[in-house]
């Protein structure tokens, strides 16, 4: 793992729901950890130094609102607790404890990732980089290699990459990319966009006539491919 990568320790006692957590975290820029229990939990915190804890309420050995209050008690890690509790009371009480956000299931992995995206933000603690396709994006040096070779890019090429390479899979409109990579009063036209996407698929694709990294999604626009 990168050392330079944020690092979320995703403490659940079910494997797959810690498995779809851990891929969709980690394409999208993240070092995962696990724990699947209370004790664990507290263990993997103290000597892995996480920069965010996903916490399941429900846990073997330790319930996830004890765990959260002794963490709490010994460190400012932030905390988002997963639980299939859905009450204004159950979330208070998850509050209370001083979890940072508070997630029910079932819930999109996608809309996890942006919620720890959100929560490390308003820490201070972004991701920094970012691994797909042979391509890494050092979002701190806003450098960008492929292969191993440094690839130049344009601020505004390099905050696009950033957009689409952070959600994976994800279909945007060209609207929504112009929104997100530039702000709501970014004034792009399609063919703008366009242009920058042509740029990004010269410099990053191995076969600009078969991209198979920045696709083209039909009817709405283009998506970072997945996997």
């Amino acid at each position: 793992m990168d050392s330079m990568k944020s690092r979320v320790l995703v403490v659940d006692d079910n494997v797959r729901t810690r498995e779809s957590i851990a891929l969709y975290l980690e394409h999208a820029g993240y070092a995962v950890d696990f724990a699947a229990s209370g004790p664990e939990a507290l263990a993997a915190a103290a000597s892995l130094r996480p920069d965010l804890i996903v916490l399941d309420l429900m846990l073997p050995g330790l319930d996830g609102l004890d765990v959260c209050r002794t963490l709490r008690a010994r460190t400012d890690v932030p905390i988002i607790m997963v639980t299939a509790r859905s009450t204004e009371a159950d979330t208070l009480e998850g509050l209370r404890a001083g979890a940072d956000d508070y997630v029910t299931k079932p819930f999109s992995p996608r809309e996890l990732v942006a919620r720890v995206a959100a929560v490390l933000r308003r820490m201070g603690k972004t991701t920094r980089v970012i691994e797909l396709h042979g391509i890494r994006i050092d979002l701190s040096a806003r450098e960008v290699h492929r292969d191993g070779s440094h690839v130049p890019m344009t601020p505004a090429e390099l905050r696009l990459l950033e957009v689409l390479a952070s959600s994976p899979g994800r279909a945007w409109t060209r609207t929504d990319l112009a929104e997100r990579a530039f702000g709501h009063d970014y004034a792009a036209l399609d063919r703008t966009i366009d242009a920058h996407v042509m740029n990004l698929r010269r410099k990053l694709e191995r076969d600009r006539t078969k991209p198979e990294i920045i696709e083209t999604v039909f009817g709405v626009g283009y998506r970072f491919r997945h996997a």
